[in-house]
């Protein structure tokens, strides 16, 4: 059993991330390709110009604008909404509690094609017309519930005696979860942020229903597969995967450093021992 645990267990790790992996390292790697044709299929030769000319293309530049906007707003928007829901649905009893509970979860359940439809049919029946403003209305609606899963997962192992020692010593609400509360659920909000903005950057199906004459990146990508396939596009998918993962890194060292520091402070606490009076001995009796 130990043979398994130092080499199987590992091995098979090593095996399931390279497998992971290996689709992202064919785009980073077709980046750099050369394609003597319109499609970028077959390794040809290296060359640096498809990262340096990566708005070569007519309508790539515009539709990575409008993806990385979207992308930007919606995920403000649905980290703050969702916060806020977390708070309350942890921290509060209030009617209809289980019930939208429940309801931050079926956008997570529900098929996007289903949802695009709905929306659309949705939209129609308002008179909304479609573009930049439904799609953002589409992407904040199923960023919230990852948001909510995310920092209620933080807020449910939330030491709230810190809180309760920040009001005793003369903190106002608003001081406390300015100072306490946020600090400390920064690192669960932007890990939920950087996945809500990670789905509006992929997204295509509910995208594609609400999108109407707007394009985003995945929409340009499917329709230039239809005529030609452009190194550009794994330019662009490069560029997101490598930021998004410098930022995770920050993320996690970030969270690394402020849980240090939380201990650091912790141990340097002296330690209050109450030490009882002695007894009083009773007086001789005269």
């Amino acid at each position: 059993m130990r043979w398994i645990r130092r080499h199987i267990l590992p091995a098979y790790a090593f095996l399931a991330f390279c497998y992971l992996m290996l689709p992202i390292a064919v785009v980073i790697l077709f980046s750099f390709n050369a394609p003597t044709g319109r499609y970028n299929y077959v390794w040809e030769g290296f060359t640096f110009d498809n990262w340096i000319n990566w708005d070569s293309v007519p309508g790539i530049k515009d539709a990575v604008i409008t993806s990385l906007e979207i992308g930007v707003i919606s995920t403000i928007a649905a980290t703050i909404l969702g916060t806020m829901l977390a708070l309350a649905i942890v921290r509060h009893q209030f009617r209809g509690r289980g019930a939208t509970n429940m309801l931050i979860f079926l956008p997570m359940s529900t098929p996007e094609i289903v949802l695009g439809a709905s929306l659309l049919t949705l939209f129609l029946n308002m008179r909304i017309f479609t573009g930049f403003g439904t799609i953002f209305i589409a992407h904040v609606m199923f960023i919230v519930s990852y948001v909510v899963v995310t920092v209620k997962a933080r807020l449910i192992d939330f030491d709230r005696h810190l809180e309760e020692a920040a009001m005793d010593l003369g903190a106002g609400p608003f001081t406390t979860f300015r100072k306490i509360t946020l600090p400390l659920l920064a690192p669960a909000i932007l890990s939920a942020a950087l996945l809500g903005f990670a789905l509006s950057i992929d997204d295509f199906v509910i995208t594609y229903f609400v999108a109407g004459s707007t394009t985003t990146f995945p929409l340009f990508v499917w329709g230039a597969a239809r005529v030609s396939v452009p190194p550009q596009v794994n330019v662009i998918a490069s560029a997101i995967f490598m930021v998004a993962v410098l930022i995770m890194i920050g993320n996690v060292l970030w969270g690394l450093r402020t849980r240090r520091r939380g201990d650091d402070a912790a141990a340097a606490e002296p330690l209050a021992i109450a030490i009882p009076e002695p007894l009083a001995r009773p007086e001789a009796a005269s």
